[in-house]
């Protein structure tokens, strides 16, 4: 069974790990950044909408990254 989550619950769990919208395209393409780690994590998706873990990996982790962001 795959894991989901609500972008709404991952957009909270970034921001209260310091990273805030840099850019956003309409309801549902955001741009996050964070004044330390030198990089840009783009969500794609409304905030009622649902996404898997995998998709989720795929989107704000590099291959070399530890998963522990979330």
């Amino acid at each position: 069974m795959k894991r989901i989550l609500k972008i709404k619950k991952i957009i909270d769990i970034l921001a209260s790990q310091g990273w805030y919208v840099a850019r956003q395209d309409g309801e549902s393409y955001r741009q996050f950044k964070h004044l330390e780690i030198k990089r840009t994590v783009t969500i794609d998706g409304k905030i009622s909408e649902y996404i898997c873990w995998d998709d989720l990996r795929s989107m704000i982790l590099r291959p070399d990254q530890n998963p522990k962001i979330l």
